[in-house]
């Protein structure tokens, strides 16, 4: 029977691939198996394109952060978000200022109250070790971009303008 098979491949210059090796009798096929792993290939490279990659980005901050840094760093974390990525929100805590975790925690929930229509947390302020931290995640929903209120506001200003020349 395998004879008759593999003599059959041969003439249509094919090769003989074994499907169902477990099955009795085994299940064969006669085809171009070059050509089928390349199918293979292509369909696995396809789905590897079309599947969304979700990127964890991490922000440090300190206890004693500056008005100024902790703006700078929110910034950073509002432009994550935008872009589609989860955020890490770390405190990195040194020496005594572990005494002190609530200034830790109190960063982070001013963090979360002013980035809040952009964002959930999706896990809660932890302390472990010396750090504590706290996940964000973009929200579902996208926020009205404020430029485009620009634009327009500026089309509704320029027939005024225009009006007072005249």
């Amino acid at each position: 029977m395998m004879s008759d098979a593999l003599r059959m491949a041969d003439d249509a210059a094919l090769d003989l691939v074994e499907i169902a090796p477990n099955a009795d009798p085994p299940v064969c096929k006669i085809m171009d198996y070059g050509k089928y792993r390349y199918e293979l290939e292509q369909k696995a490279k396809k789905a590897r394109k079309n599947q969304t990659k979700i990127e964890i980005k991490e922000i440090k901050f300190r206890p004693k952060i500056d008005k100024h840094d902790y703006e700078t760093k929110k910034k950073h974390v509002v432009r994550f978000l935008e872009a589609g990525a989860k955020v890490k929100v770390t405190i990195m805590f040194r020496g005594r200022e572990m005494v002190h975790a609530e200034r830790g925690l109190a960063i982070l929930e001013r963090l979360e109250s002013e980035i809040a229509e952009l964002a959930f947390v999706e896990s809660k302020p932890k302390l472990e070790g010396r750090n504590m931290f706290m996940l964000v995640a973009p929200s579902k929903k996208e926020a009205p971009k404020v430029k485009p209120a620009k634009a327009d506001d500026a089309d509704d200003a320029a027939p005024e303008a225009s009006d007072a020349t005249e």
